[in-house]
């Protein structure tokens, strides 16, 4: 934050105490009233002058020595007014709470006054008295509350936040002049607050780049697909109108390219929901031994048909991590799907739950699928999780697959904040292995 110079002293804030001869001075034409009053009185209506310098000398010493209440209760209103704007008032309390977007009230110097519950679910355990800069790091913002408290104008930002997940933000910083005598003089003076409201723009811009990427990577890939349909269907209906082998053999390859179809939209549409909550981290507890049981026996049958098996090496009862069952189960089947398919040659895929450190706590748990198949070149490794990147093209297509699968689980392992490795090396087999964050019920 800029160093703001201070404001000049109040002089009803610096009052002190009046003297008796200041107090005198400030009465005297009072004074001087009451003792010509005394005097005619002596002269003309036979007063005894006794009397009437009695009354004045009392008059003089009470207004020298007993305070007036005007000043005090004037004084005590400044005071007020001087607090009121060090710290919000309930109404603008009650207000800020209200607003279900985090809200920081600050004073002209930038130090926390209030946050309203919103801000404190979001930003973690903050106190008033901190500096702003304490909950919000973003230099953008920070310059921003500088040129409100400098200019008296409101504005509004946007920032993007790249950990733990890619987020976007905009912020409203609007000044706030409490009222008194100077509150219409906004001019050269600091804002008594400032209001900053906080707006989570990344389920909008998630939602806008899911359309983008939906229609840029529907139309690549189902641009083939469609041509194939609509050749055949032209063909069935010109030449090979009355050859009965040749329609069947076509409706066959249009059957393949319309599953291939659907699964391409689902997967996409899979991916699109599992972006959407990217920045969700899951709160429910899941056992991975239960997770890869389910998953292999719901893929016993793919792998009989294609001659592999699955091995489980499980040394544990119960592996607890937060997260979603249905995502983790999609991890593990396309996980072990991909050892089935671009690993049969190796004729088993070993599936392995362990703790990473068994002396530590709490548990940090690895979830390993192990394929001993041809293997992957190490030039292909970085780019696997990649949309629609095959390492084959040809191959992936005749097993029916996407190019979407390691892209799914990549997105679903960082909702989860676990970590994905790879190895591999030619005529080795490939490894990939899951390491998932210990949760708290360990």
């Amino acid at each position: 934050m800029t160093e703001v110079p201070s404001e000049p002293a109040n002089p009803a804030v610096d009052y002190k105490p009046a003297s008796p001869f200041s107090r005198l001075r400030e009465a005297r034409w009072q004074l001087i009233t009451a003792a010509g009053l005394a005097f005619a009185s002596s002269v003309f209506f036979d007063v005894p002058w006794q009397a009437s310098l009695g009354a004045v000398a009392l008059l003089v010493g009470v207004t020298a020595y007993v305070p007036r209440r005007l000043r005090s209760r004037r004084l005590e209103v400044v005071k007020q007014r001087e607090l009121r704007r060090m710290w919000p008032g309930t109404g603008m309390k009650v207000t800020v709470d209200a607003l279900p977007s985090p809200c920081f009230v600050a004073d002209g110097r930038g130090i926390t006054r209030y946050i309203n519950q919103a801000a404190l679910k979001r930003y973690g355990e903050l106190k008033p008295g901190d500096p702003l800069s304490f909950s919000l790091r973003a230099p953008s913002l920070l310059e921003a509350f500088d040129r409100v408290c400098s200019s008296g104008a409101a504005e509004r930002i946007n920032w993007t936040e790249k950990v733990p997940t890619e987020a976007w933000f905009e912020a409203h910083v609007s000044p706030v002049y409490m009222p008194g005598p100077s509150a219409g003089v906004k001019s050269g003076r600091l804002p008594d607050f400032v209001l900053v409201v906080i707006q989570d723009l990344s389920e909008q811009r998630r939602l806008e780049r899911m359309r983008t990427d939906f229609v840029a990577n529907a139309s690549h890939e189902l641009r083939t697909p469609l041509a194939s349909l609509t050749g055949f269907i032209e063909t069935i209906q010109g030449p090979a109108r009355d050859d009965p082998a040749a329609r069947d053999r076509f409706l066959q390859i249009m059957l393949e390219q319309a599953g291939r179809m659907r699964r391409l939209i689902d997967d996409i549409l899979s991916l699109s929901r599992i972006e959407l909550k990217a920045h969700v981290k899951p709160a429910a507890l899941v056992d991975l031994v239960e997770i890869v049981r389910h998953t292999t026996d719901a893929l016993a049958p793919l792998a009989r048909d294609m001659n592999v098996e699955i091995e489980t090496d499980i040394g544990v009862g119960e592996a607890l991590v937060r997260g979603d069952r249905d995502e983790l189960i999609q991890v593990t089947e396309n996980l072990i799907e991909n050892g089935l398919k671009y690993g049969s040659t190796g004729e088993k895929v070993a599936v392995s739950i362990k703790p990473i450190d068994p002396d530590a706590e709490p548990v940090n748990w690895s979830l390993v699928v192990r394929d001993f198949g041809e293997g992957i070149p190490a030039e292909h490794l970085p780019r696997l999780t990649e949309r629609f990147y095959r390492v084959d093209v040809d191959s992936s297509r005749a097993l029916k697959g996407t190019g979407l699968g390691l892209a799914i689980v990549k997105h679903i392992l960082n909702r989860h904040r676990a970590r994905l490795e790879i190895e591999s090396a030619p005529g080795e087999g490939a490894a990939f292995k899951v390491h998932f964050p210990a949760s708290d019920a360990d």
